[in-house]
Order: C-alpha cells, then sequence, then structure tokens
C-alpha cells in the first residue's frame, strides 16, 4: 500500500461524512464525548462538553478521534504482537545457521530487508527496518 492509499484509508475510517454514525445528532453517541445543557442563557440550548483529551473543539470530532484511537490501540497491539513473532522466527534462524557453522547475521539478507521496507515506506521505513532488525537479532 502507497502512503497516498494508506492515507485515503485512514480517511475513510475517520471521516464523519463517510461514517454516518459519527455525525453529531444532538445525543451522545456514546464515543466518551457528552453534552449538558448550557442554563447561564437559560434557553436550556445544548452544547458539547468536549472530551479534553482529543484536543478537539465538537463533539463530533471527538467521536471520530476517540474511534480512531481506538482503532490505532487495537492496530498497535496487533503490530507488537507480529513483532514478538518475527523475534521468535528470527531466533530459530539464527540458532540454525550458528548450528550449522554460519554466522550470527546474514548481511546481505539484511540488506534486502532493508530495501523492501524503504521501498515500500520510503526512507522512514529504513529506520522501522533497522529497528525491527535490532530487535530480532540484536545489536551487531
Amino acid at each position: 500500500m502507497s502512503g497516498t492509499q494508506a492515507i485515503r484509508a485512514i480517511q475513510a475510517v475517520t471521516d464523519p461524512v463517510a461514517r454516518p454514525e459519527a455525525r453529531t445528532t444532538g445525543t451522545s453517541t456514546g464515543t466518551g464525548a457528552s453534552t449538558a445543557t448550557d442554563t447561564s442563557t437559560g434557553t436550556g440550548t445544548r452544547r458539547a462538553a468536549v472530551k479534553p483529551d482529543t484536543g478537539a473543539r465538537t463533539e463530533a470530532a471527538a467521536g471520530v478521534i476517540t474511534d480512531a484511537r481506538a482503532r490505532i490501540d487495537d492496530l498497535d497491539g496487533r503490530i507488537i504482537g507480529l513483532v514478538q513473532e518475527r523475534m521468535a522466527v528470527s531466533a530459530v534462524i539464527q540458532r540454525e545457521r550458528i548450528g550449522s557453522g554460519g554466522r550470527r547475521v546474514n548481511l546481505s539478507r539484511e540488506m534486502e530487508v532493508l530495501e523492501h521496507y524503504r521501498g515500500q515506506l520510503g526512507r522512514p521505513g529504513t529506520a522501522l527496518a533497522m529497528t525491527l532488525l535490532e530487535l530480532c537479532r540484536g545489536r551487531i
């Protein structure tokens, strides 16, 4: 997925126009944002008591942010699990390579991994791959 495709996918998830359940209806969205009655005007006008940790200024935006953050938390948990799985697989590879008389690190394979991440994610992908390699094989 290219960077542009990733941005479009994120927008599709977080765009309140694309997600009717995120639109403001004057009632609580069940996302942690709430409403309150403004008694200072005596009109009973409802105003949003926006969830402060979202940085949003409207109830609708707070709801979208809260939903998107929950999705990110879920994705982060899955990413961490995948990294842990990658570490375990890498340990098997290292054990077999060393057990057969080879070196602990295969630099040509690491270069393939770095190139793959850079090709998919650009320059920041290289930094991500370096971090993954260090987590999986240790420091060189």
